[in-house]
């Protein structure tokens, strides 16, 4: 680390008006926000490579009434997605921060798409999740990140980018949700697929020959790489291996941080503000035993990087911040399979494409359903951990036939002409010739799971189901197969050999965080914002109160609440309308 000036006696100092300490998209996000506003910004990142979480998610966020969405002709009051919240959240219902993120959400989206190198894509079509809901949206309230070619970064600043997460990605290369993913799913249907699919895979086969990685980044590595080119356009200061420690306090304000470095021990002043954006807590053992419900937090699988071990709730903790563990849940839950890669690791892929295609179908170890399968991924695992048994291990199964395993992902598995023998042959995936032998492979009662097809096949095949009504709103239908019918999310499981995964419960990270205000300040435990010392993204406890309302619910208040927090320590109270060339 450089740019320090030396006191006699004293440890290296490094001064600067706001500290980011996380490289997620919340801090990114305030680091961007603060440096064009005028500010001296520093960005320090406990890995070697930034991006955290959000490097390895889809991307998108939910921000309603976005300018895309109005480009387009949709536009809504802000009284719609607060009715929708209100309704969805309950009792976790915190009017101020709500309130907060809703007037911001579209101004951030507009800062950043028009002042910055980060370019979005309106999700048009990405319905909210739980459609019966008063104030619920049939699409337009999600943003995603536009593609970007890394080519575009300096070599210094592509070197700290997180690779994209090799469990999502088809031979290392990212695919994006939306039509890119649709022409994968029918490569082998539709010439426009194949053609599409063909182009997309060359390209990146012609970049791992010449740069020895892809180089087309979509979804989260996007984002991030977006938000880092702007960081590094406006001047800010992005230090990876370079863990905070302790923060500077003087009484009851927060004046910087002790940062541990390579070189050594740095104590970075911060003279307007410190941001918190570590990435909460999901690989705090003692915080998930203490916090998870049913045992899920001893062995919990997480898709958050390592490094997030809840340092920003502890360095808060010792200032006098406190944790708020209120909301309906601890964590954004995602079913997750385990799965052995061939350089040793455990692999962890979240289930987010498959349990919406038709026929497939999810049990318990009784070989019963227990949920509407092409829900929300957080809907899946609460159904999950609600049917386990007391004192029993939370495990599902999922199943499909040979016409969905050939025609659709089903897990890390591909659809033809990928080979499926490497995930039966290391254990991955069962497999069964009948419904009874797959069940003895999985540990399930045989005699049920016969039944629970047998009765879901039957009303499968009129596009029906009865017991949990899957594909009768826009979100389940947008998560099946648009060609197929009369319902995209509904076919019968009658060709084998069979197929099955076992599915764990898993998050994307945490929801619980510190407690925090409006402006995304830190609170004490009598509810006084302390000094200078905000926390965003999931080291701040979600805004959504523990609940899934909808896709995006993740990254759409981190971005937001940074942009605010960034703009609170810089004084700035009027939304900009200034141009990026002034």
């Amino acid at each position: 680390m450089t740019h320090t000036r030396h006191q006699e006696g004293a440890a290296r100092q490094l001064d600067c008006d706001l500290l980011v300490i996380g490289s997620g998209a919340g801090g990114l996000s305030a680091a961007v926000t603060a440096a064009w506003h005028g500010l001296n910004v520093v960005v320090v990142e406990k890995d070697p490579v930034c991006g955290g979480a959000t490097a390895w998610s889809g991307g998108w966020m939910w921000t309603p009434r976005h300018p895309l969405a109005q480009a387009d002709g949709l536009t809504e009051d802000i009284d719609q997605p607060r009715t929708y919240l209100k309704n969805v959240l309950g009792e976790d219902f915190d009017e101020a921060r709500v309130n907060a993120f809703l007037e911001a959400a579209p101004h951030m989206v507009g800062f950043f798409h028009n002042r910055t190198s980060l370019r979005f894509v309106n999700g048009a079509k990405i319905a909210d999740i739980q459609a019966g809901q008063p104030g619920a949206s049939t699409g337009g309230r999600q943003v995603g990140p536009k593609p970007i070619n890394a080519r575009r970064l300096s070599r210094s600043l592509r070197r700290k980018l997180r690779p994209q997460m090799y469990e999502t990605s088809f031979l290392g290369m990212g695919i994006m949700a939306g039509s890119d993913l649709q022409h994968f799913l029918h490569a082998t249907t539709s010439l426009k697929g194949f053609l599409h699919a063909t182009w997309r895979v060359a390209f990146h086969v012609l970049d791992l020959v010449t740069h020895r990685r892809g180089t087309q980044l979509v979804n989260g590595p996007a984002l991030i790489a977006r938000l880092a080119k702007s960081a590094d356009d406006l001047g800010v200061k992005l230090y990876v291996n370079a863990p905070a420690t302790r923060l500077l306090t003087e009484g009851t304000e927060v004046h910087g941080a002790v940062v541990s470095t390579p070189q050594g021990e740095v104590a970075i002043r911060a003279r307007r503000g410190t941001v918190l954006a570590t990435g909460g807590f999901p690989h705090d053992g003692e915080r998930r035993r203490d916090l998870f419900p049913k045992g899920t937090g001893v062995n919990h699988q997480t898709l958050a990087p390592a490094a997030t071990t809840g340092d920003g709730i502890r360095l808060a903790e010792e200032a006098g911040g406190v944790l708020d563990a209120s909301g309906a849940s601890p964590a954004a839950w995602c079913p997750v399979s385990l799965i052995r890669l061939p350089n040793g690791r455990t692999g962890t892929f979240p289930h987010i494409v498959d349990r919406g295609k038709p026929g497939l179908i999810a049990v318990m170890r009784d070989g019963r359903r227990f949920v509407n399968e092409a829900n929300g991924y957080y809907d899946y695992v609460t159904a999950m951990i609600d049917a386990t048994p007391p004192g029993e291990e939370t495990v599902s199964w999922l199943i499909c036939d040979h016409r969905f395993q050939r025609r659709y992902p089903f897990g890390m598995a591909k659809p033809f002409p990928v080979p499926s023998w490497p995930y039966l042959r290391n254990g991955y995936m069962k497999r069964g010739r009948t419904l009874e032998e797959l069940a003895h492979a999985c540990g399930i009662d045989p005699v049920q799971l016969r039944r629970t097809v047998e009765e879901f096949n039957r009303h499968a095949r009129a596009g029906e189901d009865p017991v949990f009504h899957r594909g009768t709103t826009p979100f389940n239908r947008s998560s099946g197969d648009y060609a197929h019918g009369p319902n995209p999310s509904l076919a019968p499981l009658d060709q084998g050999p069979f197929y099955a995964i076992k599915v764990l419960p898993g998050s994307f990270g945490t929801f619980a965080g510190l407690k925090t205000d409006a402006h995304a300040r830190v609170l004490n435990a009598n509810g006084e914002a302390i000094p200078n010392l905000y926390a965003v993204g999931c080291d701040q406890a979600n805004v959504m109160g523990g609940h899934y309302p909808s896709g995006g619910i993740n990254i759409g208040p981190a971005m937001t609440f940074g942009y605010i927090a960034a703009r609170h320590a810089a004084d700035t109270s009027v939304y900009e309308t200034r141009t990026q060339a002034s």
